[in-house]
């Protein structure tokens, strides 16, 4: 009897108070507007709920309302950093140094480059000129020559060589007919029955299709029978069905 009166005189109180609002439910309060789909409210721009009210938020100088209904609710405006979750202060940007386009860093100008927290001259050595690299020296030397320390040096390029203009790896490479040999470019002998090949690895040739490499020349494969000239067209294979024996191709058991 006691707790059928107890749910009773709960029914009733429920509708003698009116509910309180919830994440957004119920009847809106101060600072607050209807959501833009489905039903309820939710706190205008600088405000965020709590309980049945919409509080406005804490916002520092140099800082905007996201509107977002977790974290602080405000981040710091461009060019200002947040500092312990309370302030926004600005972002020390060095002499010869500009924003980057995001707003909370900085980028040395064109000519200066980062050391430590400062930007300092780009020294420029003769036959360079600067690059947009950010990182780094700043610099790179012009065609023909290779950064050495802080200067600039000429590539030694030996006969019938080129230079290959990359960046890393080698700084020249042997012309067409030409293999390297240590620091020279010695010509390619090409035996019979083959052609030069451009390969970065090798004698600088290879056998034409039915030969094969034996002791620096290029043979004639003696194709057996039942065999078939592989896809480099310098080895064989058996045909389907046959297996190799005694450099022989027979049938399969």
């Amino acid at each position: 009897m006691i707790a059928r009166t107890a749910a009773i005189a709960g029914v009733i109180a429920s509708f003698n108070f009116p509910v309180l609002a919830q994440d957004g439910t119920g009847p809106m309060p101060e600072n607050a507007q209807p959501r833009s789909y489905g039903g309820g409210w939710v706190c205008d721009i600088g405000y965020r709920v709590e309980g049945a009210e919409c509080l406005p938020l804490d916002i520092p100088e140099h800082a905007y309302p996201t509107g977002r209904s977790y974290g602080t609710g405000w981040e710091c405006n461009r060019g200002y950093e947040e500092a312990d979750r309370t302030s926004c202060n600005p972002i020390p940007v060095p002499a010869n140094a500009f924003l980057r386009s995001s707003g909370y860093d900085w980028q040395c100008e064109r000519g200066f480059r980062q050391e430590d927290e400062a930007c300092v001259p780009i020294v420029l050595p003769e036959r360079a000129y600067l690059t947009d690299d950010a990182s780094g020296r700043g610099w790179t030397c012009d065609r023909g020559y290779e950064a050495a320390a802080e200067t600039c040096s000429p590539i030694a390029v030996p006969e019938n060589a080129y230079l290959t203009n990359a960046d890393y790896g080698a700084a020249w490479a042997c012309e067409r007919g030409f293999v390297r040999i240590d620091d020279r470019c010695d010509a390619v002998v090409v035996p019979s029955n083959a052609y030069l090949d451009e390969a970065s690895y090798g004698p600088g040739w290879s056998c034409e299709r039915g030969y094969e490499v034996l002791n620096g020349a290029c043979v004639a494969i003696d194709l057996p029978e039942n065999a078939y000239l592989d896809r480099s067209g310098n080895r064989w294979s058996c045909n389907r069905g046959f297996q190799l024996s005694d450099g022989a191709c027979v049938l399969g058991r």
